[in-house]
């Protein structure tokens, strides 16, 4: 197996209403067993979902919260709107549990490369459906892959998982197969949905404005249908080993 990856280079800043299926499509090619892997932010910008600081009005949690780390209780408030829940508010990192089931700081709200002064991204409303919109309106229909970057625990460093997802199976699971000398299988469930989306991310930079990579090689996990989407990939609450 053979697999590349190709960043798409040349796209311009990403407003509200611009048609980001054309934009992409006119600076790359794409096929049908291709996997377009997408930066959420730029599908956010195009979605409208941009926020003004100058017209949030902070709550007293989240001035409560901003205070003891002098961050912008606005940007505070805004997180907690994002937020289905709050699991820990410590040392200045707030982490949320999303209204689509994320679990990640702040909510995914993010002021890096928003675009202009003063402003955050949110993450789409939903990454599955901006995914299924994006590959219907390629042509060649390649699955479509919506990324944001997120810690781990018990590491450092950040890597780009998949919360939307439109044509590419997410898991591939192995377990009950026999491995390489005829034992069971217990644990092995392969997230290819979040493998591809932290590979595109090894040919884009945070500065290089180039929010979009096309991942080549893939194709026996392309599929036509649009299939489950990123939900596949969480786990439930309930199998929580640390709440």
């Amino acid at each position: 197996m053979r697999i590349t990856v190709e960043a798409v280079t040349g796209l311009p800043e990403v407003r509200e209403g611009d048609d980001l299926a054309a934009l992409i499509a006119a600076r790359c090619p794409l096929g049908a067993g291709d996997v377009l892997v997408v930066a959420h932010k730029v599908v956010s910008k195009a979605e409208g979902r941009v926020v003004a600081l100058a017209s949030v009005e902070p709550s007293a949690r989240a001035r409560e919260l901003a205070e003891p780390w002098e961050k912008d209780p606005r940007q505070v408030e805004v997180v907690l709107r994002e937020s289905a829940e709050v699991l820990r508010a410590e040392r200045g990192v707030l982490i949320s549990r999303t209204r689509h089931g994320f679990v990640c700081a702040n909510a995914g709200v993010d002021a890096s490369n928003a675009g202009g002064a003063d402003e955050v991204v949110l993450l789409p409303l939903d990454p599955d459906a901006s995914a299924r919109r994006l590959r219907a309106a390629l042509p060649g229909r390649p699955a479509v892959v919506v990324t944001d970057s997120f810690g781990r625990a018990w590491r450092h460093g950040q890597v780009d998982v998949a919360i939307g997802i439109a044509g590419l199976a997410p898991l591939e699971d192995w377990r009950g197969l026999p491995d390489a000398v005829g034992r069971p299988m217990r644990a092995s469930w392969v997230a290819i949905a979040d493998e591809a989306a932290a590979a595109a991310d090894l040919v884009r930079t945070k500065d290089g404005g180039v929010p979009a990579a096309v991942v080549r090689g893939l194709g026996r996990h392309v599929q036509e249908a649009d299939g489950p989407g990123a939900g596949a990939l969480l786990r439930p609450p309930d199998e929580d080993l640390f709440a």
